[in-house]
């Protein structure tokens, strides 16, 4: 079990009154930023296997609680804030039903404990508080709509409750939202409006700009951006869209052409926002990015308002380099009353209305009370967001091939230059074990978490990976390499090949064109062992430097001398070669991220081909 203890004291388990039965989990496609910057330990707080630690087990008061509303028959669900008549009804025909809105976070906390599950929207914070009042009968947190910030995930997946979201019902409103509020500025209405209610008539100072002709970036191609696109082609707009990760024929069937970030911006008139809030979108709209914008352009955001850097975009507005904005979402919701960004005569804003129409409204309460009830039922809910429970052998056995499986994906998908979209995954597990004694759903699960996670808002788990992987148009198979040896030993190694996919770092592909990863566990450790065809022993923990060059004396003194001089701490280093004096690829681990001066200065090295930087 020593080898489990890491991954136990990030995952918890729902305690045994709890059903195992969660599942696939809410698929909101995003786009990356031009290279990503999400942290793994930070995304790790929200992984998705359990393992049992006593720290997660309900209290004696907690059980009791809970076999209580067992014996009752019908459990009790608290609703804390408006839902749709249809979804209240829908509950109320399996459970108890309490209302009970604009609840304090203390009147909460003493509710919490006499509920079997919550239902909110986006103001009720769940906390680890709301958790530990619970004492053990919590079993299910619905959150009406999409995001998740206000639920702690990681204290949920310890106080072993499922929490599960609505999706999908409220895509089209937002698409609509988005193409109101395109309209809407581009026309200068609510300036308008508000100036001839003052009783003000300024025809001439509210001209605008017309649509047809014009060039719509769409940043995140998912469910949104892509009805958004569906609707702006119908009003004669030129549209291309940026991310990384979307399927080059979805977008091409709508008449989408997917482009870098860099053109994206450069070249859009206007600039609809549709990507997640993850650790490498957070306010990636700032100052560098509203530079290389075209003077001028127009911007629109009813995605996250943590994914724009709100004084940037003021002094965009101020200095003319962004002509408008029209806004329904903000870092801080809602957001100050003296907001110089709400109050500019050229932002038009709304206060996050993106779902908010009768329609969705009614879809989204069917949606998470039908998610709401399957999980009570013990069903597997389609819109799991946190852990079902994985048993504890297997977690003991395979724990450290479950962070093997993770690093590799998050490895390879850092590989992928922009543009070409993944389609076809294919995992590799060499093994002395029977295949039918070599459960491998798990490490499936994680390769797909760890090519999935950093470049979306999806939280990927055991039972959802596949669902998630096929929402994304991911096709992943799986081979088992039979080897001579002791079976006591479950995996030799684990590869990881992306089919038919452009590579930012040329060595890394294969004979056959395929971009090609393989690592193996050493000491409980996951190590990196193959990148494309070179051999290679490097540790997969911090971060990771790949660089491909000319075999030759003095290349790895000059790369440890710059880092150094960087005040870059160097925790190992490897180096592969298909032959003395020819192609080598040199790993380097470091503790921190390098200032980009210091990778310029690497790529600088006459011997050095190329280079690139990892984040694991």
């Amino acid at each position: 079990m020593a080898l489990a203890a890491p991954l136990c004291h990030l995952l918890a388990a729902p305690p045994p009154s709890t059903s195992a039965a969660a599942d696939a989990a809410h698929d909101h496609a995003g786009a990356l930023a031009p290279h990503s910057r999400a942290s793994p330990l930070r995304r790790r707080g929200r992984l998705f296997l359990a393992c049992r630690v006593p720290a997660a087990a309900p209290s004696a008061r907690g059980r009791g609680v809970a076999a209580a509303a067992t014996a009752a028959g019908r459990p009790t669900v608290l609703v804390t804030e408006k839902l749709g008549d249809a979804g209240l009804e829908l509950l109320r025909r399996f459970a108890n039903v309490d209302c009970a809105y604009e609840l304090t976070a203390e009147e909460l906390r003493a509710k919490v404990s006499l509920v079997d599950a919550l239902v909110v929207r986006s103001a009720t914070r769940v906390t680890r508080e709301v958790f530990e009042a619970a004492r053990g009968r919590l079993r299910v947190v619905g959150r009406a709509g999409v995001g998740i910030d206000n639920v702690d995930l990681q204290a949920a997946t310890e106080a072993g409750c499922l929490v599960v979201n609505a999706p999908t019902a409220n895509t089209v409103a937002a698409a609509e939202h988005a193409i109101a509020l395109l309209a809407a500025m581009a026309r200068n209405v609510a300036q308008a409006d508000a100036s001839l209610k003052a009783g003000k008539w300024q025809r001439n100072k509210y001209v605008g700009v017309s649509l047809v002709g014009k060039t719509l970036a769409i940043m995140g191609f998912g469910k949104v951006g892509s009805e958004v696109a569906r609707r702006a082609k119908g009003l004669g707009m030129d549209i291309i869209a940026h991310d990384p990760y979307a399927p080059v024929d979805r977008a091409r069937a709508i008449g989408v052409d997917l482009v870098s970030f860099d053109e994206a911006i450069s070249t859009a008139d206007f600039i609809s926002l549709h990507m997640p809030l993850t650790p490498s979108t957070a306010k990636l709209f700032d100052d560098e990015t509203f530079a290389n914008m075209k003077k001028g352009v127009r911007i629109i955001n009813v995605a996250r308002g943590g994914v724009v850097d709100e004084d940037a975009l003021l002094r965009a507005l101020d200095n003319g380099t962004v002509s408008q904005a029209a806004l329904d979402v903000f870092t801080e919701e809602p957001p100050p009353k003296d907001s110089k960004l709400v109050h500019h005569e050229h932002v038009t804003v709304t206060p996050h209305l993106g779902a908010s129409t009768s329609e969705a409204q009614e879809g989204v309460a069917l949606e998470i009370a039908e998610a709401v009830l399957g999980a009570l039922k013990g069903e597997l809910a389609a819109t799991a967001v946190n852990a079902p429970m994985v048993p504890a052998e297997v977690l003991s056995e395979l724990s450290p091939y479950v962070v093997l499986a993770e690093k590799l994906g998050r490895l390879v998908v850092q590989l992928v230059a922009g543009g070409s979209g993944i389609k076809e995954v294919k995992i590799g597990y060499s093994s002395s074990r029977d295949p039918d004694d070599l459960d491998t759903r798990v490490l499936r699960a994680m390769v797909t978490k760890g090519i999935i996670e950093p470049i979306s808002s999806a939280f990927v788990n055991i039972v959802n990976a596949d669902y998630v992987a096929k929402q994304r148009g991911l096709r992943i198979s799986e081979e088992r390499i039979l080897l001579d040896g002791s079976p006591e030993i479950p995996i030799d190694s684990i590869q990881v090949h992306l089919a038919n996919v452009e590579s930012k770092f040329a060595g890394a592909l294969s004979d056959e064109g395929d971009i090609r990863v393989e690592g193996e566990v050493k000491d409980g450790k996951p190590h990196l062992t193959l990148v494309g065809p070179f051999s290679v022993d490097v540790s997969l923990e911090g971060n990771l430097i790949l660089c491909r060059q000319v075999d030759q004396p003095g290349i790895i003194g000059k790369v440890g001398s710059i880092l150094g001089k960087m005040n870059v701490n160097v925790n190992f280093m490897s180096v592969g070669r298909t032959a003395p004096g020819k192609q080598a690829i040199m790993a380097i681990g470091v503790d921190e991220e390098p200032e980009k001066e210091a990778l310029k200065l690497i790529g600088d090295i006459p011997s050095v081909e190329e280079f690139v930087f990892i984040k694991l």
